[in-house]
């Protein structure tokens, strides 16, 4: 993996991270060939790729959570006037 690709998997996990938690992540670089530290781990880019979509679909789990939470409330003061 040449070092763009390996950098544009940092940033994916590094948006992900921050999307879902809401800070960023902490100790995120490159080690050489493809080994990444993340968070105190050292782990493997394929690793952080699944990593990355882990992190994305917890997020859009709660993003559509939160909605229905949303839309439930709406529905339920639409009614009550």
């Amino acid at each position: 993996m040449n070092h763009i690709q390996l950098q544009q998997a940092l940033n994916h996990y590094a948006l992900a991270y921050q999307q879902l938690y809401k800070k960023r992540p902490r100790d995120l670089r490159m080690l050489g060939g493809d080994w990444v530290i993340v968070n105190g781990a050292r782990m493997r880019v394929r690793e952080l790729e699944y990593l990355t979509r882990q992190l994305q679909y917890e997020y859009s789990r709660q993003h559509a959570a939160r909605r229905s939470v949303v839309q439930r409330l709406i529905g339920w003061f639409s009614g009550h006037q």
